[in-house]
C-alpha cells in the first residue's frame, strides 16, 4: 500500500491510501503496528505532507564506502548516529530554505532511504528487525556543511538541523510491497543531472542490523524514522563543490518507492 498524508479542501489533515488522480481512500486509525485499514470514504487530495509526523528522527551517517572516501575517511567499524530535530521535517513539492546564517555556500543534498518503524521495540533482534518496520519513503539529508564541520564543536545536529531541513515523502510505501530494502536503486538528480546512483545492498549496515544496533538499551518508538545514509556523489564531495542556490530543483528517487521533489529557496524568500 502506499500511504499519503495531506490536507484535504477543508484544510484537514489526513492519513490514505494513494488512488492516483488526485484522490485518496481515507485509513481507519491506528496507522501505525501493521498495514492499516481501509474506510471505504474517498477524498480529493489537497496538499500533499511528509507521509509520516516522526516520532524521532534518527540518521546514520557514512554507510556507504565510496560515500565515507568522498568525505574524507575510510569506512566506519561501527554506525554513525546522528538526530535531526523533529522541527525539520518538510514535505513533497515545498521549499529547501537556505539559512540566513549560513557561511556563504555550504548547503548540499543527500539522497536517502528512509524507514518508518510501526512496531515499537528494545533490543531487536537482528532476525526479526524488519518486523518492525511500517515501511519506507524517501528522505533527503540537508546538510549545511560548515556547521556540520566546524560551527557546532564536532557536533552534526545543528548543520543538519535548520527548518526544511529533512523532506520526507512522497508516500509510505509499506513493508510488504518492498520485502528486500537491500534491493533499491537510489537517484538524486539536480536540476534534472543525475548527481548520487547508488544502491542499497551496498549499505556497509543494513537495514535490519541497523535496527538490532539502534534498538540496543532504547526504545524505537512507533513513528520513529530512520535515515539510513547517502551514496556517493553529494555536492561537498565534487571538485569544484556544488552546494545548492535559490533555484534549484532537487529529486530524490527510490525504485519502488518514489521521487520526492523540493525547490531550493533563499532565506528571505515566501
Amino acid at each position: 500500500m502506499r500511504i499519503i498524508r495531506f490536507l484535504d479542501n477543508d484544510g484537514k489533515s489526513c492519513y490514505g491510501k494513494e488512488l492516483g488522480g488526485g484522490s485518496a481512500e481515507l485509513l481507519a486509525p491506528p496507522l501505525l503496528d501493521g498495514v492499516p485499514e481501509t474506510s471505504g470514504e474517498r477524498v480529493r487530495i489537497g496538499r500533499l505532507l511528509a507521509p509520516i509526523e516522526p516520532a524521532n528522527l534518527i540518521c546514520i551517517g557514512k554507510n556507504y564506502a565510496e560515500h565515507a572516501v568522498e568525505m574524507g575517511g575510510e569506512a566506519p567499524p561501527r554506525p554513525v548516529v546522528f538526530m535531526k530535530p523533529t522541527s525539520a521535517l518538510n514535505h513533497p513539492d515545498s521549499p529547501i530554505r537556505l539559512p540566513a546564517c549560513s557561511n556563504g555556500p555550504e548547503v548540499d543534498y543527500e539522497g536517502e532511504l528512509a524507514v518508518v518503524i510501526g512496531t515499537p521495540g528494545r533490543d531487536i533482534p537482528k532476525a526479526n528487525a524488519l518486523d518492525h518496520v511500517l515501511g519506507y519513503t524517501c528522505a533527503n539529508d540537508v546538510s549545511a556543511r560548515w556547521w556540520q564541520k566546524k560551527g557546532s564543536g564536532g557536533q552534526w545536529v545543528r548543520g543538519k538541523g535548520f527548518d526544511s531541513f529533512c523532506p520526507l515523502g512522497p508516500a509510505l510505501v509499506t513493508a510488504d510491497e518492498i520485502p528486500d530494502p537491500q534491493a533499491l536503486t537510489l537517484t538524486t538528480t539536480l536540476n534534472g543531472e543525475v548527481m548520487q546512483q547508488g544502491h542499497t545492498r551496498d549499505m556497509i549496515f543494513p537495514v535490519d542490523e541497523l535496527i538490532a544496533f539502534l534498538s540496543q538499551d532504547t526504545t524505537l518508538l512507533a513513528g520513529t524514522v530512520v535515515l539510513t545514509g547517502t551514496p556517493a556523489g553529494v555536492g561537498v564531495g565534487r571538485n569544484p563543490p556544488v552546494f545548492l542556490k535559490a533555484g534549484d530543483e532537487v529529486t530524490v528517487e527510490i525504485e519502488g518507492v518514489g521521487g520526492l521533489t523540493n525547490r531550493v529557496v533563499g532565506a528571505d524568500e515566501v
